[in-house]
């Protein structure tokens, strides 16, 4: 069984068999958050983009359990400063681990680290306890979103709603749409007053339109895959 637990802002936490998959773990500048960093359980870290919104408590948490920091190379590197193990994927590259994999795709974003270093933001599609997730990242609307779904049967999809940022909720219906996965979890939400939303109005617009069914999560809620 694969279970997937929304910590807050975009960051979860996928396990499987004893395995841990941990994303974007925004946690202790997170208003939201309900889980502390020094709690998480971590056997890889993927982090889809170098904003501190997304990079958050990753090296603390790499420090702690030992676990990779999957990034794109410039942020990769950036990390390995740290004296932290890194994975330094590119667009389009795989990553296998102890039970699964992790490949890095496209998102239209930015991507500079608070540090200043500038690198192309990106999505995950995972693969852990045989079953897939596309976690799409910060990202606006476009038409490759279809793309890692031709490739592989994807079970959820990670969305942002919030708007300001990335694509809105109105938007983010034509994302599920594109990206085709039966369970659609809307994430990068209501953190902070630019990107308040109504979640439930974007599960009625899904599920209406017999996209997909939508999973309103609250920080720390888990769900079966």
């Amino acid at each position: 069984m694969t279970t997937l637990t929304f910590l807050g802002q975009s960051a979860v936490l996928l396990e499987a068999d004893g395995r841990h998959v941990l994303v974007d773990p925004f946690l202790s500048d997170n208003p939201k958050a309900t889980t502390s960093p020094d709690d998480v359980p971590a056997d890889v870290i993927l982090v889809t983009h170098g904003h501190g919104d997304h990079l958050g408590d990753a090296v603390a948490i790499a420090r702690r359990t030992g676990a990779p920091i999957v990034a794109i190379v410039e942020v990769a590197n950036e990390l390995a400063e740290e004296g932290v193990e890194v994975v330094d994927l590119n667009l389009g590259g795989t990553h296998a681990f102890d039970g699964g994999w992790a490949r890095l795709v496209p998102a239209w974003h930015t991507g500079t680290t608070p540090k200043g270093t500038v690198a192309t933001p990106g999505g995950f599609v995972i693969h852990l306890g045989g079953k897939t997730i596309y976690h799409l990242g910060d990202t606006a609307l476009f038409s490759d979103l279809a793309l890692p779904g031709r490739r592989d049967r994807l079970d959820a999809a990670l969305i942002p709603i919030g708007g300001h940022y990335t694509m809105d909720r109105h938007d983010a219906v034509e994302a599920a749409r594109l990206v085709g996965a039966p369970v659609v979890i809307p994430v990068h939400y209501d953190t902070f007053p630019p990107i308040e939303t109504d979640a439930q109005a974007f599960k009625a617009d899904v599920e209406d339109q017999g996209v997909g069914r939508v999973e309103v999560l609250a920080p720390n809620d888990t769900l079966e895959l």
